[in-house]
């Protein structure tokens, strides 16, 4: 039996609990959009090309200056995730102006590709070294602080020193703090960071940084949607390290469940394209594992690289990764799973 209410009152009452309940809901559901709206709404968004997300409370991705970077905010300072391109420095140095007045502390970077540590100089030399206690770097700053840190798993440094780097890369832009073992944290802001070694991945010296307490993961380009991934065999990259990673990856990220619908669960930020959540890693890793596979069983056959591709390993997946427009086809990849697979065989 469905209760009515006894007069008209109630029934007023009673639709403007409904409507209340709805708009509650509505406002949740649509924080994330309504936070980009504002940001828009206040005149802050940069130009230049660049894209400005507020991903968490403290968390902002800029896309648009070559990889994908994100800025954490706080009362210790800002530390950013990758610097992007040389050339959009400036901008995105700008951009962090925006978002908050306070120093940069920290650049981490997730690998050594140019599009993500180009501009690692000129934001070092923007920041300011944090040490806990100490005044605020004044006009004249103690030589010592004059510059942000910039932390990197080891190999990131001998590639940025090697003889094939960019030339126009100097000194001032390479690691001050690198790491080889498996993690290594920092916690500022109010919260853990995490940055996680991932040996053997799209190259030899790639990090994954995780904030833990606004649960958002920055993957660099271990993950990229857009197409099928980079397999850099020269420097270090292996077809099953990639695996291994997206596979970490996974258990990092937590799905949103039991209310599958709702947009929440751990955010990634990738090296390049749009944001993603479980559900994207477990499908761009599956289809990885397949294409991979599929290539071992043709090795396993005695198949030359040639007879390889013209088998077509990545069929049903190369319009979508490895199509037309994308700097990284489906015959390289594949190329790069075969040279990969063959150097592991004994």
């Amino acid at each position: 039996m469905t209760l009515q209410p006894a007069n008209r009152a109630g029934r007023r009452i009673l639709a403007l609990a409904v409507a209340v309940c709805v708009a509650v809901c509505v406002i949740q559901r649509d924080a994330g959009t309504q936070r980009l709206f504002a940001w828009q709404a206040s005149g802050a968004a940069p130009s230049d090309g660049l894209e400005v997300l507020e991903v968490r409370p403290a968390i902002f991705m800029i896309a648009g200056a070559g990889g994908n970077i994100a800025v954490q905010v706080g009362d210790d300072g800002v530390v950013v995730v990758d610097a992007g391109a040389a050339a959009s420095a400036p901008a995105v140095l700008a951009a962090i102006k925006r978002i908050t007045p306070k120093p940069i502390r920290y650049i981490i970077d997730t690998g050594p590709d140019p599009d993500h540590v180009g501009g690692n100089e000129l934001l070092s030399k923007a920041g300011d070294l944090f040490f806990p206690g100490t005044r605020a770097a004044g006009p004249r700053p103690d030589p010592t602080r004059i510059a942000a840190a910039i932390v990197a798993a080891e190999g990131v440094q001998a590639h940025m020193s090697s003889s094939t780097a960019d030339p126009a890369q100097s000194t001032a832009g390479w690691p001050t703090d690198s790491f080889h073992y498996a993690r290594k944290f920092l916690y500022l802001n109010g919260e853990p960071i995490e940055m996680l070694h991932q040996p053997a991945a799209h190259t030899g010296s790639d990090v994954f940084a995780f904030f833990r307490r606004s649960d958002v993961v920055v993957a660099g380009d271990v993950l990229d949607t857009r197409r099928f991934p980079v397999i850099d065999l020269e420097r270090g990259g292996s077809i099953d390290g990639e695996l291994a990673a997206l596979n970490r990856l996974a258990e990092l990220a937590v799905p949103s469940v039991p209310v599958v619908s709702r947009e929440a669960g751990t955010l990634v930020i990738p090296g390049h394209g749009r944001l993603c959540d479980h559900y994207d890693i477990v499908e761009y890793r599956d289809m990885i594992t397949i294409v991979r596979d599929r290539v071992r069983t043709l090795i396993d056959e005695g198949r030359t690289l040639e007879q390889v591709k013209a088998a077509g390993p990545a069929m049903g997946y190369a319009g979508r990764y490895g199509g037309k427009g994308t700097d990284w086809t489906a015959d390289q990849f594949v190329e790069s799973v075969y040279r990969s697979l063959m150097k592991e065989k004994p």
